[in-house]
């Protein structure tokens, strides 16, 4: 396939569109990265691209305009069906994968963003409570899904829940770096600890996940932006 076939517009650090990169490496699908700056005014191509949430990432592939990184890892494996599989095969299993991702997505992202952002050490901590909670309900579905001596959720390679949590893990740990907590720990989510170091460890992630230093130093960016932007604080329900 040439390059220019499949084009990815997004943003180095955005843990969305690092789903979507953590696909196409594993598919080994090349593609062309047109990077976009998070903490700028929406891109002309943005906004033509996705004109209703106006947001990335954005997969472009034979014409098609794919939108939202759920569906578009879903799209990748449906289009390369080529090993490693993404979802399960199992219809009850792909249910289940899909249901975690967007009890993560509906409730820990937008608990994680106000832990981040939110000025009141109230709200804070609120958000954090949250976290704590929504961890120690995917511990239950990960100590039933990593049993048997599993590594990963998608087993021997990177599967469906792998590639939406994962990019993740980064946030939450500097959430705990700034907030003094151990959200992720051998007390309350022993078997998401040792999945996150299986995570790390796999040769697709070691290459395009970016430096843990330099996302901190976006993250102390990105937290003054969220706070200024008054569509983003009600979005997220950040009152104070």
């Amino acid at each position: 396939m040439e390059k220019s076939e499949v084009k990815l517009l997004g943003a180095w650090p955005s843990p969305f569109m690092l789903r979507v990169r953590i696909a196409l490496h594993l598919k080994s699908i090349n593609y062309e990265f047109i990077e976009v700056d998070l903490l700028g005014p929406k891109s002309e191509l943005v906004l033509k691209s996705n004109p209703i949430y106006k947001k990335i990432p954005v997969l472009f592939h034979d014409g098609n305009t794919i939108l939202e990184s759920q569906i578009i890892v879903q799209y990748i494996d449906e289009v390369w069906p080529n090993a490693p599989s993404i979802l399960p095969s199992d219809a009850a299993q792909r249910a289940d994968s899909r249901f975690w991702v967007a009890y993560f997505d509906d409730k820990l992202v937008p608990a994680l963003i106000i832990a981040l952002a939110a000025k009141s050490k109230d709200t804070k901590n609120a958000a954090i409570a949250e976290l704590e909670t929504g961890l120690v309900h995917l511990e239950e579905a990960a100590s039933t899904k990593l049993s048997k001596g599993k590594a990963l959720f998608g087993g021997e390679n990177l599967g469906y829940m792998d590639i939406a949590l994962g990019p993740f893990l980064v946030w939450i740990g500097i959430i705990e770096k700034l907030n003094g907590v151990k959200l992720l720990n051998e007390t309350n989510t022993p078997s998401l600890l040792r999945w996150a170091d299986s995570f790390f460890s796999h040769a697709v992630v070691k290459t395009i996940f970016p430096e843990v230093e330099k996302l901190i130093e976006f993250a102390m960016m990105l937290i003054p932006v969220l706070r200024a932007r008054p569509e983003l604080r009600l979005l997220l329900g950040i009152s104070d």
